[in-house]
């Protein structure tokens, strides 16, 4: 395998470069190149067809990202080893690692209740076994254990790389121009002050248009109401599925799948490596495959719902600030003449649910400002801000999904 570095031609950024040899041999590894076949954007193709980038493709740009900010900062007056900055890259481009199929689609369908974090953590200690480097000062500072604080920062705040290339990426592959962020400008006015990262105040405006980019692309792409259908739609498929397996009925599917269909798994499982390399063996292609299969499976509710996602035949969905469970009983009315659906199957073409979109959240890691005169605000508490406590609030909408 070759170990030197490599020049990449991203579509957002141009030529991004991977002189590290650690980094190099992380990328062409197995765990991380099954990234290729795992959107990123999980169902939002349906209503947005250029979206069907990857996570491959996110890590990298991320990691791209990670190395202009750290740069940055050493050209500041950071102390940075070259270990650190290697760790630090090694981790924003692992971050994502542990996704299943489909990405955040099916977080917590696939297996319950474990997020891709924990996943993924477990990823970089059988990683760092195979491969050694430094891996645990990269799984510190991905775990906010590592002393300097601000390392963390740049992989999971309200104002890190993971934040700033999905959001950049996510609109040049949608064509939603609204989520473009001045990335650069930003990056070039990050600074550390008391170990802790923040902005100069020159950039303040610069981070004022991330939040909000962040909040309509939320509410015109994550959160559309088509996407949502969409995602409601598959876990559905998933949800009838593990019932069918679970009550011993028979169902096509590749061997890793089939093991997650048939097996409640917990947290403590993903120690074993065997069970964690199984995991990685799934991609979207193993969801995909089975689901073309299950149109034509004896199960009416199970084919039934695989033939609407593959004829793209969603839930319609009617999303409101307001309480809207009394138009439940007229959509259940509607739905059970349909063939195929009675009261025991109907929560799966008929239901409710609530979703929402925070901005930014004012009790989470806050975005820090450094002034001018040395002092340290919060990006909500400067002279006239956009983003104040009431735009920061998270917005609740609930929605009813029902089939056409």
């Amino acid at each position: 395998m070759s170990m030197k570095g490599k020049i990449i031609n991203d579509p957002v950024y141009g030529f991004i470069s991977f002189p590290e040899p650690e980094l190099m041999q992380i990328i062409e590894s197995h765990w991380f190149q099954r990234l290729r076949n795992i959107r990123q954007m999980g169902m939002a193709h349906f209503v947005y067809p250029g979206a069907v980038h990857t996570r491959f493709h996110h890590s990298l740009g991320a990691c791209h990202l990670m190395g202009m900010a750290l740069d940055k900062l050493k050209s500041k007056g950071a102390e940075v080893s070259r270990e650190e900055y290697v760790a630090a890259r090694m981790a924003i481009l692992l971050h994502d690692v542990g996704h299943g199929p489909f990405s955040h689609a099916l977080e917590h369908s696939l297996v319950d209740g474990i997020p891709h974090e924990t996943v993924s953590r477990f990823i970089m200690k059988a990683m760092e076994k195979e491969m050694g480097g430094p891996f645990d000062i990269a799984r510190q500072i991905f775990s906010h254990s590592y002393p300097k604080k601000y390392l963390h920062q740049l992989v999971s705040s309200q104002l890190d790389v993971d934040r700033m290339d999905y959001l950049n990426r996510d609109s040049f592959y949608t064509g939603v121009s609204e989520g473009v962020i001045g990335y650069d400008r930003i990056i070039q006015m990050l600074t550390v002050h008391d170990g802790e990262l923040m902005v100069e105040e020159k950039a303040v405006h610069s981070v004022e248009k991330f939040i909000i980019a962040r909040r309509l692309m939320y509410w015109q792409v994550y959160l559309h109401k088509t996407v949502l259908g969409a995602e409601q739609l598959i876990i559905n498929v998933l949800k009838r599925a593990k019932e069918i397996a679970r009550n011993g009925g028979e169902l096509f599917a590749t061997p890793a799948f089939r093991y997650f269909l048939y097996h409640p798994v917990s947290v403590n499982d993903f120690q074993d490596e065997q069970l964690l390399r199984l995991f990685c063996e799934m991609d979207d292609a193993d969801l995909q495959t089975s689901i073309k299969v299950w149109q034509k499976h004896p199960d009416t509710t199970l084919s039934m719902l695989c033939k609407m996602l593959v004829n793209r035949n969603l839930y319609k969905i009617i999303l409101s600030s307001n309480e809207i469970d009394y138009l439940l009983e007229e959509k259940q009315k509607v739905a059970l003449q349909k063939e195929g659906i009675n009261k025991d199957n109907l929560h799966y073409f008929v239901s409710s649910g609530t979703t929402f979109n925070n901005t930014y959240n004012t009790d989470d890691e806050r975005i820090l400002i450094e002034m001018k005169d040395g002092s340290v605000r919060d990006i909500s508490q400067i002279d006239n801000p956009l983003v104040n406590q009431t735009s920061a609030e998270p917005i609740h909408k609930n929605y009813i999904y029902y089939i056409r």
